[in-house]
């Protein structure tokens, strides 16, 4: 659910207070424009530091979603940024991290930025998973599955499912950022997540596919009926995700999920 953005100065003086505790006075802060589902997001400068500051509302219902960035935080490779405090405070959650300059990732064809990608994500699969409460990807997906058996999605591989291009910040390599999903999977699940951002991006299913298998090994040796499971699941995801917020992109991204499901069916035996 997209939350209102504000900014750091109407922040109640309770909240601001408890992120001072913290940081010491802020001098200036700079709100950020990209994202939807932060009430605040904020480059804040102090006499001593710079950092990232993002929060909601107490109320809201993306406070569980906050939390689970929270827990994942210690767990995650050294490209993601470090959770340096959480506080809650004046009727709001807050998260400071670690401020990682750059820019968003460019995922379109030819573009240099796909070995930067393909290097994290590469590096995030072979992060171990902690043995905290996480979502299962059978649990996540079975819902659209239908009738089909989804213990084919289980894995213990720690996964971010989300990784489109304003989840990766892009500088003398590519940082993994925005947890709000860590969940618990098949290894191959996160380079399937990523074919449909190739896609939205301008890659053929079948360029996105083969970009894929040279750049990840749990990939190129995915079992294809379970990621046929996972493909139908998906679309089915998407369709719902655009009909309860038909913007265009989520349409995008709900064509596209389809659009891979007919290649992949016409490309395997399953």
């Amino acid at each position: 659910m997209p939350v209102d953005r504000i900014h750091w100065t109407e922040l109640p003086a309770a909240a601001r207070a408890a992120v001072e505790a913290h940081t010491g006075p802020v001098l200036s802060a700079d709100t950020a424009q990209a994202g939807v589902n932060s009430g605040i997001a904020a480059t804040v400068r102090t006499a001593e530091t710079v950092l990232f500051v993002k929060g909601v509302p107490a109320d809201h219902p993306q406070v569980p979603t906050q939390h689970r960035e929270a827990a994942i935080n210690p767990y995650l490779p050294p490209a993601s940024p470090r959770m340096l405090w959480h506080v809650q405070a004046g009727g709001w959650d807050l998260i400071g991290y670690q401020r990682l300059t750059g820019r968003h990732a460019d995922y379109t064809p030819g573009s240099p930025d796909l070995p930067l990608i393909a290097h994290a994500v590469a590096e995030l699969q072979v992060t171990p998973c902690p043995d905290i409460e996480l979502k299962r990807a059978e649990q996540r997906w079975s819902s659209y599955a239908g009738s089909s058996d989804v213990s084919v999605l289980a894995g213990d591989t720690l996964l971010h499912t989300d990784l489109a291009p304003h989840n990766m910040l892009i500088s003398d390599r590519a940082h993994v950022i925005d947890w709000a999903w860590p969940t618990r999977g098949a290894a191959w699940i996160d380079p399937a997540v990523i074919i449909l951002r190739l896609m939205e991006a301008g890659h053929t299913a079948a360029a996105a596919d083969a970009w894929a298998r040279a750049s990840f090994a749990s990939w190129a040796s995915a079992p294809p009926a379970a990621v046929t499971v996972f493909s139908d699941a998906s679309a089915a995801a998407w369709d719902e995700i655009a009909r309860n917020d038909p913007r265009d992109w989520k349409k995008n991204i709900a064509r596209h999920a389809h659009d891979w499901v007919t290649y992949w069916r016409s490309h395997t035996q399953v």
